[in-house]
């Protein structure tokens, strides 16, 4: 089972932005999406997902709202932005790009 360590640098700022894309949640429901559509292969603990949310907030690229959760909670529910779609969009291509040539020198080796 992979953990946060073995993602490469960036990647875990292109998969939350990836989940939010599909619509607004709190930080246990991210993580609970990411571990539902990798099949449990990942495992992001709170430690490594809210400073990245934190960071991506700061950037713009996510806003976050505290509401009431349906276990009657308070919860910070955070959501993509304009500019996190566009961001969301760079990422994909690049890791597009990369995958591509990574896979090219792996067959040519």
């Amino acid at each position: 089972m992979a953990r946060k360590s073995d993602l490469l640098q960036g990647t875990l700022d292109m998969l939350v932005l990836r989940v939010l894309s599909r619509g607004e949640l709190h930080g246990w429901g991210i993580t609970q999406k990411l571990e539902q559509l990798s099949r449990r292969a990942l495992q992001v603990d709170e430690g490594t997902l809210y400073p990245a949310l934190y960071r991506m907030e700061d950037r713009g690229w996510i806003e976050a709202e505290w509401k009431t959760t349906e276990n009657n909670r308070r919860a910070k529910y955070y959501a993509l932005t304009r500019a996190g779609r566009k961001q969301l969009e760079i990422e994909q291509e690049d890791w597009d790009r990369m995958s591509a040539i990574i896979a090219q020198v792996l067959q040519s080796a």
